[in-house]
């Protein structure tokens, strides 16, 4: 098995999710199936709401959803890769076989995990469906799953405004997380604030400046010019002539480039914490945002809709709402939870306080929504292009590939963000051929923001 046959299907221990034998059938070869019969009658509330991302929907909206369920015979194509559809498909009965491409596939088991998952999402299907048992195949109307999405998005308001934090049932009644909770509500948390010559430069930029400007702010600290010094030689700018002092790196970088890099360079202050537990817990934290946002550069180079260093600025601050978090921690240690506990919530704590901090820092609104949207694996950002969000999406889910976290993600080819890739590339070999020749540019990355 090939490294990428394991990246797509990362649940390679797990008996319901396995990979299969090269030597299976290929199925681009047959037309799609007809259902050997259909069933109108509505599935039960209670199965509809296990699966996303109708589980995050009203009760009264789930319930009125158009639906069917399709039954095959073993053998049977469901879908294709790249045929498109205006249902969205989940698996209540069997087993199928999921084809990417030609070379690699997986099977999907029904009372999994992942059977929670659509089969496709988008309006393109980016794997090839084979039943390899008798199956059953509920068929939800897209239309109004992304009636409701859109719906969403639009009662968002555009000017910032505090959510509710929902913990699961067994963390609701902790003593620490009500009370920040409360915290978060009352808008009484400590929230980190930018370095001076972050500060400083951001203020700046938002009046009309010159590189001698922006030479004199950055000027001031001598660890910020030697980061910029490094970037502006390093691989990810392919330099011809060595730079060798900070007018030359701005001037190679751009003035907007320099401002994002050192808003980036600037935030490592941030992940700090006196207590010995918690600072590891803030290490920990800084070294994946690094990860995080060196594969959302990489991905936004190779795949051109997205500026990179916006890509890497967003990467690196999509878990920074786990800052006020750990700083609460600290501050409370009598309620402190166990780390396990703590470890738990943060899933659900960061995104709502990730935010609030970026809102408060003044970040832009696309920016300050990463938080929010970074695990939303069934998010659907506007038009046919990945943006930001996207790109942070599919960074966050590669870095999950071989942790704990892999029997609780979908699979690569099945959200809407992989349907946005450069020349609409549904194969996983553009993935592929990203990490492979990304290797040395994330290396770089990683140093410099390190």
């Amino acid at each position: 098995m090939n490294w990428f046959t394991k990246l797509l299907s990362p649940h390679t221990n797990n008996a319901a999710a396995k990979p299969v034998p090269e030597q299976t059938v290929d199925p681009q070869a047959f037309d799609c199936s007809e259902p050997l019969f259909t069933e109108h009658k509505n599935q039960p509330l209670a199965v509809l709401k296990k699966l996303v991302p109708l589980r995050n929907m009203d009760d009264a909206y789930v319930a009125q959803l158009p639906h069917t369920t399709l039954r095959y015979r073993k053998g049977s194509i469901i879908f294709r890769l790249g045929q498109q559809t205006t249902s969205v498909f989940y698996l209540l009965e069997g087993s199928v076989e999921l084809h990417p491409n030609s070379d690699n596939c997986y099977i999907l088991s029904a009372g999994s995990l992942q059977a929670n998952l659509p089969l496709n999402s988008g309006k393109l299907c980016c794997a090839t469906a084979l039943a390899t048992t008798d199956i059953a195949v509920l068929a939800i109307s897209g239309d109004f799953i992304a009636r409701w999405l859109g719906k969403k998005r639009e009662e968002t308001p555009v000017a910032f405004e505090l959510v509710d934090i929902e913990l699961p049932v067994q963390l609701a009644d902790n003593r620490f997380f009500t009370s920040f909770s409360s915290a978060y509500r009352e808008n009484k948390l400590s929230l980190p604030s930018l370095p001076n010559v972050a500060l400083r430069l951001k203020e700046a930029m938002e009046k009309d400046l010159n590189i001698n400007d922006v030479v004199k702010i950055i000027g001031v600290d001598a660890a910020i010019v030697g980061k910029l010094i490094q970037v502006a030689n390093s691989p990810l700018y392919s330099p011809i002539s060595p730079v060798t002092n900070c007018h030359t790196a701005v001037t190679r970088l751009g003035l907007d480039q320099t401002r994002k890099l050192v808003m980036s360079i600037s935030l490592k202050q941030l992940f700090h914490c006196q207590n010995p537990q918690l600072m590891a817990k803030m290490q920990a934290l800084w070294k994946n945002s690094l990860y995080i946002s060196s594969l959302s550069f990489v991905l936004a180079q190779e795949n051109g809709s997205v500026n990179p260093e916006d890509a890497l600025l967003a990467g690196l601050v999509c878990d920074i709402g786990t800052i006020p978090i750990l700083h609460f921690a600290e501050q409370h240690p009598d309620e402190y939870p166990n780390s396990d506990i703590l470890d738990s919530a943060i899933p659900f704590l960061n995104p709502p306080v990730g935010t609030l901090v970026l809102h408060t820092l003044g970040f832009t609104p696309e920016l300050a929504m990463i938080p929010k949207h970074a695990e939303d694996w069934f998010y659907e950002s506007k038009g046919d292009k990945a943006d930001v969000a996207d790109i942070v999406i599919l960074a966050k889910l590669h870095s999950y590939f071989g942790t704990h976290r892999t029997k609780e993600i979908p699979y690569m080819n099945s959200i809407p963000a992989y349907t946005k890739l450069k020349n609409n590339k549904l194969t996983p070999e553009f993935s592929l051929d990203v990490l492979h020749k990304a290797n040395h540019r994330i290396t770089a990355a990683m140093n410099f923001l390190s």
